[in-house]
């Protein structure tokens, strides 16, 4: 008599044995966004040889800001949205410069940075006063990745 081996199936309800996927360490996440609403912009106010003008603050961030945009684009100019986020006076002997952090709508930011780059403001030649120029240091669409570099690990879980 010869052996006849015989598998029995004791799943009786006819579902087949599940396998678990293997679990990876680490998954990679993509995210994706498209056309953000706003450009941010760090800039630098540079003093004119020979002059040194005062610290800056919000007014007068805002008064040279304005009046690059009037320049440039005139009434059109002055009337585009631009938030101050922060100013960051030179404090130290390695600072030359204040910083301000603007925040700009996506579609109106070629042309804050166009006025801006080209605009050299001219003092009033009283005691403080200073002709001054922006430097565009940095742009960008996101303010973590400008600041603080690429953003790569933002959304990491």
């Amino acid at each position: 008599m010869a052996d006849i081996a015989m598998d029995i199936d004791t799943n009786l309800s006819g579902e087949s044995a599940k396998r678990k996927a293997p679990e990876t360490k680490s998954k990679n996440i993509h995210f994706t966004s498209r056309n953000p609403p706003w450009t941010y912009l760090k800039l630098k106010l540079i003093p004119q040889p020979g002059n040194t003008p005062q610290p800056l603050d919000a007014l007068s961030a805002r008064t040279y800001l304005s009046s690059a945009l009037s320049q440039f684009l005139g009434l059109t100019g002055t009337s585009i949205p631009i938030d101050i986020l922060k100013i960051e006076n030179a404090r130290q002997p390695t600072e030359k410069y204040d910083t301000v952090w603007l925040r700009v709508p996506r579609e109106d930011a070629s042309a804050v940075v166009s006025a801006v780059s080209s605009w050299i403001g001219g003092g009033n030649k009283s005691v403080g006063s200073a002709d001054v120029a922006w430097r565009i240091c940095a742009k960008g669409n996101f303010l973590g990745a400008l600041v603080a570099g690429s953003g790569e690990d933002l959304f990491v879980p």
